[in-house]
């Protein structure tokens, strides 16, 4: 006992004391006025006292609730990402239209209007996040949209280079708050082990708007009026947009409080299950402290980094894959037709990556990301490598280059899971988003006319960003793995103190703690690994392979002898510690029937995606 004071001692110092006191001041102010923001304070003081602990949670109408959420929340964010991204993308079906021929756009120009609409979301990005905090959350994100369908339908009337292009800049300004707010709505409604599979559900849509995209575009292709076909194009979808906006103010909720549809009890409910989270309720203050921490934590910056590695790749296939097709060898119409499976197989990457996700080993998500890399990286090589007059081939290889969506929707849950403090939350959120701006404002620019259609340099980019990307994974894995290491000494630290009380989870559930400053905020583990997951993740890996088209050979080895995986089961203090793969911070006091990280059984037996196509088929 001696010697691991003694070693903890040597650990702690210098800069762990200066953590331990950290804690304990936020502890001291946070604790004492947990619920102390917003309008909502009698519903949260009401649902702790209503729900003292998990175990008080019916876990038959727990899921019941988790349902009905899927089906009210999932359909209006998938929506709203359909527009998101049609709206984005009108530009690419505006080029095979004759956009750039009527407006005598140059090479260069078209380049330009694709990265100049991420200078107004460069700009806007953290200012619009911190507006959103201050706001109600559903109304500001509303105005947003009904402002994207406005402007859009506005660029239908540019009829030259600089005043597309400043429309595409306030375009720009009006889209930085989407992925930040879909991403608060789903952090406000779900734990942090449902959360990836939310995320997965409402971004399938991305593909569901490259599908749509091409439908739209071979019926607009086909109208026969007085304008040309794109300006139909920029009308019809943005009042379309402009429509959905002014919906959404009625549909979607601003809080759990106000959440129609549901009754009190069930909002009650709502609430106390996020205890786990440990991520703090909702408030319209901004706090300055957690801003100034979140630039100053480097787990921020390499976000930020991610978000500008996986939208290099996305920048290009937004604007150019039309372009791409067309240099094929189709035509116009059967160009914007080639967009359909294109966005269908996007949406079978999306949901492989969410099962995948969900069957792996608990606090994987990094693996998975990482093993979503693999199928892009080599449909570029592939495009590349290919005969010119290989065209079917080259096709398929560009397909296969849409699964860096799944990794990038499932790194999405790594930033909601793992930032507590809702002002540090906001400003962390729109950071990937500010480095996938840099990502989209640079990508077009490795597409030069020259070289068109095969566009090597770009299609290069892609394949650098996504290796680049597929090492970050590993980085962040091993970053999440020794944050909970330094936790778990500034704890150990603290009881030694007698601050013991100060560490349940309770004490910091709704406090609006940040990760850095809340002691309960870390990865747990759990109890034991299901023996089949060996298995899964064969298979998983299995289909990846033939998705890819490269036939897989051999059986599987016996769970038992798999050496890939080792766990270690230590008891401390009453507290179950189990090791294994790490990369989701979350509360270290979980309950058994429902752990902080992962799915229950009764969760494996369904998703919200097929709740949610179920629910379109009773309607």
């Amino acid at each position: 006992m001696a010697d691991k004071k003694e070693n903890l001692a040597e650990v702690l110092e210098p800069q762990s004391g200066h953590d331990v006191q950290h804690i304990e001041e936020n502890l001291k102010v946070s604790v004492a006025n947990k619920i102390n923001q917003g309008e909502d304070n009698a519903l949260y003081l009401e649902a702790i006292q209503r729900y003292p602990n998990d175990e008080a949670i019916d876990k038959e109408a727990e899921k019941r609730l988790k349902r009905k959420l899927d089906i009210h929340l999932i359909p209006l964010l998938g929506i709203c990402y359909f527009f998101y991204y049609v709206d984005k993308t009108t530009l690419s079906y505006a080029a095979i239209f004759g956009i750039k021929e009527d407006l005598n756009l140059s090479g260069s120009e078209y380049s330009w209007l694709s990265s100049i609409f991420y200078f107004g979301w460069l700009v806007w990005a953290i200012p619009s996040n911190l507006l959103m905090q201050r706001s109600r959350m559903a109304w500001y994100l509303a105005f947003n949209i009904f402002m994207w369908g406005v402007i859009l339908m506005c660029e239908a009337a540019s009829h030259n280079f600089a005043t597309l292009a400043a429309l595409r800049i306030i375009s720009g300004a009006f889209e930085a708050i989407a992925d930040p707010a879909f991403m608060l709505v789903v952090s406000t409604y779900y734990t942090r082990a449902e959360q990836p599979w939310r995320i997965s559900a409402y971004y399938l849509w991305n593909g569901i708007g490259i599908a749509g995209g091409g439908l739209i575009g071979y019926g607009i292709g086909n109208i026969k009026g007085g304008l040309q076909s794109w300006r139909y194009e920029f009308l019809i979808i943005g009042a379309v947009c402009a429509a959905w906006g002014i919906a959404l103010c009625l549909l979607l909720p601003n809080s759990p409080a106000t959440f129609w549809g549901f009754n009190r009890d069930e909002k009650l409910m709502m609430i106390a299950r996020l205890r786990s989270n440990q991520t703090g309720i909702e408030g319209r203050k901004i706090n300055w402290g957690q801003v100034k921490e979140a630039y100053l934590d480097y787990k921020t910056w390499l976000f930020t980094i991610l978000g500008f590695l996986a939208n290099i790749p996305n920048g290009g296939i937004s604007n150019f894959s039309t372009l791409v097709i067309q240099g094929l060898g189709f035509d116009t119409l059967n160009t914007a037709l080639l967009g359909i499976p294109q966005g269908v197989i996007v949406v079978i990457w999306i949901v492989l990556g969410g099962y995948a996700n969900q069957y792996m080993p608990n606090n994987s998500r990094t693996l998975v990301c990482a093993l979503f890399m693999v199928p892009t990286i080599a449909g570029a090589l592939g495009f590349l490598l290919a005969p010119d007059n290989a065209y079917v081939g080259r096709l398929i290889c560009f397909y296969l280059t849409g699964s860096y969506q799944a990794s990038f929707v499932i790194s999405l849950s790594l930033v909601t899971s793992n930032t507590g403090g809702q002002s540090k939350k906001m400003i962390v959120s729109g950071m990937i988003w500010f480095g996938a701006c840099i990502g989209n404002i640079a990508s077009p620019f490795f597409y030069k006319s020259e070289q068109a259609p095969a566009y090597p340099l770009g299609i290069g980019s892609l394949l650098v960003a996504n290796c680049l990307e597929l090492m970050l994974f590993f980085v962040l894995r091993y970053a999440f793995i020794w944050e909970n290491r330094r936790k778990e000494k500034m704890r150990d630290a603290l009881r030694e103190r007698g601050d013991e009380s100060e560490l349940t989870a309770d004490s910091t559930a709704f406090a609006d703690l940040t990760d850095t400053q809340n002691p309960n905020f870390e990865k747990v583990l759990p109890h034991w690994v299901n023996s089949n997951i060996h298995y899964n993740l064969f298979q998983t890996t299995r289909i990846l392979c033939l998705a890819c088209l490269v036939p897989t050979y051999g059986q599987t080895r016996s769970p038992r002898k798999v050496s890939g995986l080792q766990i270690g089961k230590n008891i401390y203090k009453n507290r179950t510690k189990t090791y294994n793969s790490e990369d989701s911070l979350v509360v270290t006091h979980p309950t058994t029937n429902s752990p902080a990280c992962g799915l229950s059984t009764a969760e494996r037996t369904g998703s919200p995606i097929f709740h949610t196509l179920w629910s379109y088929v009773l309607i």
